[in-house]
This record gives C-alpha cells, structure tokens and sequence, in this order.
C-alpha cells in the first residue's frame, strides 16, 4: 500500500477498518484508498475469514460486500454487532440488493454504498462513522470521569462519605450478592439500588422496584409472587408477580422493614429456594433475582422486638449501605444545586443562569430533614416561580427565607434590634451562625478564644464553621 497522506488533521486515528470482499483486489483498492487518509486497514478475502477476524480481532468500522458466497454481507452484520457490539458497519452493494441493504440498516448497519463504488463517497461515510464513534466515546468518557468525581450512575456526591459509599458501590454492583441499603426517608436509596443494578452484569434485564409499606398482606404476596385465577375475591386471571417479572434481573424492595411476618417467612424461603409459588398455585417457579432491599427503620432494633425475623435479617444485611443523612454531608449541597438546576431547568423549559450566594447559604444553614428529595422539591419550585431567570433570596420557600439574607444584611436585621427584641421570632440556627460569627471576629479568626468565649468546645465550634459555612 502506498504510504499514507498527512494525519495531523485526519479523524482517522485509531480507527481500525476490516473490509470484507470476496473479489480480493476491490477489496485492496479499498483499503489502500482509506489507509491513505490514515485508516488502519485490514482485508478479509471471504466472508469466512471476516467472521474470523471479527471473533479474534477488535474492529470500529466495517465495510463488507452484501453479495459474498461463502457468508454474505448480513451474516457479517450480525457477527460483528455480536463480536463488537458499538462497531459500525456500512455495507457495499449493487442497485438489484438495494432492498437487502435497507433491511440491513435495520438490524443495525450504519450505511450502504451501491456499486461501482466512489471513493470519495467512501471515505465521506467512512469519517462520519469514524466521528459518530469518536463522539459515542467522549461522551462515555466524560460520563465515566464523571462518576469518578461526582457520583456513579446517578449517586451525586464528593464528601467523603459519598466518596466511600461509592468505592463500595463499585466494589460489590458487578456480585449477585443481596445488598441491604439503610437511611432516612429522602437519602437516596432508591438512586443507590438503581446504580447497583446498572452497574452489574443483569443491567440488561429488568430492575423492579416496590415499595412494601404502600401494601396490605394479600396484596403483597400477590405482587411478589403472583397469583392464579380464583385463588382470592376478586383474582379473574393469571398475575405475574415480581419476582417473575425481574427473573434475571434485580428486585428492589423498598420498606422493607414494614412486610408483614406471614410474607416475612415466604420471602425467607424464597431466598433459600430460589424458587416461588404463585398464590393458589402447587407448582414451583425456579426464579433467577438480586434482592436489593431498603428501610428508613432500624432492623436490627426491629429484631430485638420481634417485628422482624432474624433470619431473614441476616439474609438481607449480607452487604449493607447506610446512607448519611444530607445535613451530615453538607459539602454536597452545592453539588446537588448545580445537578437540580440543570435538570430541572430543562425539564420545565426556563433558563436559569444560576443561584445567589444568600440563596446559597441558606440551603447550607438549613438541616434539611427531608434530605435530598426536600432540596430537589425546594430548587423545583424555586425554579417554578422565579421571574427573572437568577434565584436569589426573594425566591427562597418561606422555610428558608429567614436564613438567606447576605452576611452584611443579616447582621444588620439583627444589629437594627436590641436586646431580648433581637432574637424573638428568629431561628436558633441564624442566631447560632451570627454569634459565632460575630464572635470570630471579634476574636480576629482565633477559635480557640472564640470557643472559649462562647462557651464550647474547639471541635465543636469547627463543626460549626463547616455546618454554616463561615
């Protein structure tokens, strides 16, 4: 082959091509033509040999004849999106096949080309297969950088809890292993199971979520297992449950710690049987299901009570997660506003330039008992009301108002009264924040003196500093 043209400007680099043709120089005349614009090319004389290649070798485009007698041009199609399932595949073909072609585009081609072939044709549809690929790939590296630094599939966070929760996250997604998630209502329980499931091999079968507390008994087991025709008031035909319906996949059972003993102990046997019986049925069903479980309760307690089994306990809580509350992470915060912003800005069609800083300070003053799902609902209907495309402290929910005047107009709100007068009707945590504030400098930053004087101890006033982001 002829050496290749300059690359510097060239979209080819690292692009491998297989070309397949059972007229061997056509085939040549091919590659030669691609090498020359900086295509690493290889040729396969047959459609055998491509299939060859394509089970031994990695490939990003592939452009194979339609018309081949020994492995046409669909069964190519078909061996390399098995072999190499992102590879783009452009088929060469004369106007009598156009119909094939077109079908071919259907099951996954990227083109076709008829024949007698025009090189420059080629090479066009050969770059924008080349940079389909390129974008295909930069967009999974940005996503894959950014699981690194922020979150993984979903799970957003950089505190070091966070950071923690996500190494074991990706430690234990790729196992069959039951995974037991604990944390308050609004933590995220729901993102971490759906981050467990698309990171592990059954990412490609069904993720089921149910939540048990919304559940009487009768109804539960017939979600989890099914039922049969007449087997209950009411049940006219077949259901299928849960658990059948996830076959393969993951079930993710949220409250768990609400399930009724009597489903306690089929779940238990489940569990050990891998096998379940629809309701009214004798029959077992062998099912194939990660259990993924969570609860805002405290099992273990549960089980000093006798609400909850201890054997089933034990079989849940083989991996467990507890997610921190969002006022024990606080240096998520604004990570997680940036997120909502963004999303929820596009979802209703407003363009918000962004947040103020007293806006800001405020959700990092709040404790946020209902965790991340109450910041998300609160940034929504900031969103939601906002005129002027820039949130600021006007926008703020009436729960957060008091906390979101800038520094300088807190301490004057609080300075303009005296007295007892300052502190009535206003919140013990801005109190909090602007006597230690105050104190801090008067102190001129020393926290040592300022702790003294305040009346507590030098950590906790460091915890302080970082709650309130002084």
């Amino acid at each position: 082959m002829t050496a290749p043209e300059d690359k510097a400007n060239l979209p080819a680099a690292h692009i491998r091509v297989l070309i397949v043709d059972d007229d061997e120089p056509h085939a040549q005349a091919v590659a030669e033509s691609l090498n020359r614009v900086g295509y690493e090319c290889s040729v396969a004389p047959s459609g055998q040999r491509g299939a060859q290649l394509l089970e031994s070798e990695i490939y990003d485009i592939v452009v194979t004849d339609l018309r081949m007698e020994d492995f046409d041009g669909l069964a190519i199609l078909r061996k390399a999106k098995e072999e190499i399932p992102d590879a783009e595949v452009i088929l060469l073909t004369g106007h009598g096949s156009i119909n094939s072609a077109v079908t071919a585009m259907q099951h996954g081609a990227y083109t076709y080309l008829t024949k007698p072939l025009d090189i420059k044709e080629l090479r066009t549809a050969v770059d924008k297969a080349s940079e389909r690929l390129r974008l295909i790939r930069q967009n999974a590296e940005l996503h894959r950088r950014l699981d690194e630094k922020f979150g993984f599939e979903g799970v957003i966070g950089n505190s070091p809890q966070m950071l923690k929760i996500m190494a074991q996250l990706q430690q234990i997604a790729p196992t069959d292993s039951t995974v037991l998630i604990q944390g308050e209502n609004g933590t995220g329980k729901d993102l971490v199971a759906r981050a467990i499931h698309h990171n592990s091999r059954r990412k490609s079968k069904p993720f089921v979520p149910l939540n048990i507390s919304a559940l009487s008994a009768g109804i539960l087991e017939s979600e989890l297992f099914g039922h049969e025709p007449g087997s209950f008031t009411g049940a006219v035909g077949r259901r299928i449950g849960k658990f059948e319906y996830a076959n393969g996949g993951t079930l993710f059972m949220d409250e768990v710690g609400e399930m009724p003993a009597e489903t306690q102990i089929k779940l238990l046997r489940v569990l050990e049987d891998r096998k379940i019986s629809r309701v009214g049925a004798n029959e077992q069903i062998s099912v194939n299901v990660r259990l993924v479980a969570a609860t805002n309760a405290n099992l273990s307690e549960a089980v000093e009570k006798g609400t909850f089994r201890k054997d089933l306990y034990y079989r849940l809580n083989v991996v467990n997660i507890n997610l921190p509350p969002l006022r024990e992470r606080r240096q998520d915060i604004p990570l997680l506003i940036e997120h909502f912003l963004k999303d929820i800005a596009i979802q209703h069609g407003k363009h918000i330039e962004g947040m103020s800083k007293g806006a800001r300070q405020a959700f990092m003053a709040y404790d946020w008992p209902g965790n991340i799902r109450q910041l998300r609902n609160w940034v929504e209907r900031m969103i939601v009301v906002d005129t002027d495309g820039f949130l600021d402290s006007q926008d703020l929910p009436d729960e957060l108002a008091p906390l979101g005047n800038d520094k300088e107009e807190s301490g004057r709100a609080l300075a303009g009264k005296s007295g007892a007068d300052s502190l009535v009707g206003r919140p013990f945590t801005e109190i909090e924040k602007y006597y230690i504030e105050r104190t801090l400098e008067l102190t001129g930053g020393k926290r040592e003196e300022a702790a003294e004087l305040l009346g507590i101890g030098e950590r906790t006033l460091y915890r302080k500093i970082k709650e309130y982001g002084l």
